[in-house]
């Protein structure tokens, strides 16, 4: 497996990443024994990035202890990259807000560094930027925790170039994540921003929460606690033409004897050379196919036809209330 420097702080990590969010939520109901083998088979794949986050265990920190868990064995020899941000009382009725609090941070990342069963957070995201609190404070709260050795890196994810700047200015950003993939360009708006501040890029939703996969399904026939069902790319008339361009990606990657999440993954591994893609799964076999996209070599032809078949990205947006970046 290929590795990748993100910032300049020194944070190196595999190619390709592991999305944890799936394993508890999001996409119905998952299997914990398998999410954990299926985190080891990454591993044991090369590779050792991988991503979870409060939220995603709705406050319980179950997200984050069966990662935790699941890499035990071989805590250093891997990057874990957690966040915070949300306020989650009630979670379990379905409401939830922001907090980046200094207060929340620093609860946040107590109970984080509890559930994962670490001594220190690598990568400490903002999940989402709070209006309400100053992003000076944030960053300035994430350095107190990096200086008392809780945290390695700050991260931020969502975010817009202004507050990109400022939190740099205090705190130097080592990463940035945010959606990207075949299905969604909006966010290269932002890298020039990145080049210039030396920060690197760390891809989620990279496969369009499964649609490029080819194994998508009309918005109806997912489960009730499947975010597809309301995802506006599965709506009727976006579903159709997602359809279409995905087959037309797997004309081409058949020909290259490749498959189409393997062409989506190279894709974004060919656009900047600071950019890292973080593919969720709880297949270990869906792992393995991810994985060797590492090992894809894209041609000019190959990206001129990728161009012809989506020049801009998916149909529809990617959130039904899109994130607002400053």
């Amino acid at each position: 497996m290929q590795h990748r420097t993100l910032g300049t702080q020194g944070l190196t990590v595999s190619a390709i990443g592991y999305g944890a969010m799936g394993l508890t939520m999001a996409y119905g109901p998952g299997d914990e024994a398998e999410g954990r083998a299926t985190v080891r088979r990454a591993h044991e794949l090369g590779v050792d990035f991988f991503d979870t986050a409060e939220l995603y265990g709705w406050g319980t920190g179950s997200n984050e202890q069966l990662l935790g868990e699941a890499v035990k064995d071989f805590r250093d020899e891997v990057t874990i990259a957690t966040k915070f941000g949300f306020e989650l009382s009630g979670a379990a009725e379905g409401r939830f807000g922001l907090d980046s609090r200094p207060e929340n941070i620093r609860k946040v990342a107590d109970n984080s560094l509890r559930y994962l069963g670490v001594d220190h957070l690598d990568v400490f995201y903002q999940h989402r930027v709070d209006p309400n609190v100053p992003i000076e404070e944030v960053a300035g709260t994430v350095k107190a925790l990096i200086d008392a050795g809780k945290v390695k890196y700050f991260g931020l994810s969502e975010a817009g170039p202004e507050t990109i700047r400022r939190a740099h200015a205090v705190q130097p950003v080592s990463v940035l994540q945010t959606e990207y993939s075949l299905f969604e360009r909006d966010v290269e708006q932002l890298f020039p921003v990145l080049e210039e501040l030396g920060i690197g890029f760390v891809a989620y939703s990279p496969l369009g929460r499964g649609f490029i996969t080819g194994t998508a399904k009309p918005a109806a026939e997912y489960d009730e606690t499947d975010m597809r069902r309301v995802d506006p790319r599965w709506q009727t008339g976006n579903f159709e033409r997602n359809v279409e361009a995905v087959d037309r990606l797997g004309a081409l990657a058949a020909a290259k004897g490749v498959t189409v999440p393997q062409l989506a993954l190279a894709w974004i591994l060919h656009r900047k050379d600071y950019i890292v893609p973080i593919p969720g799964s709880r297949s270990r076999a869906r792992v393995e196919e991810n994985t060797a996209a590492a090992d894809v070599t894209l041609t000019e032809t190959d990206l001129r036809e990728i161009k012809e078949i989506l020049p801009t990205g998916g149909f529809g947006a990617r959130y039904a209330q899109l994130p607002e970046w400053v």
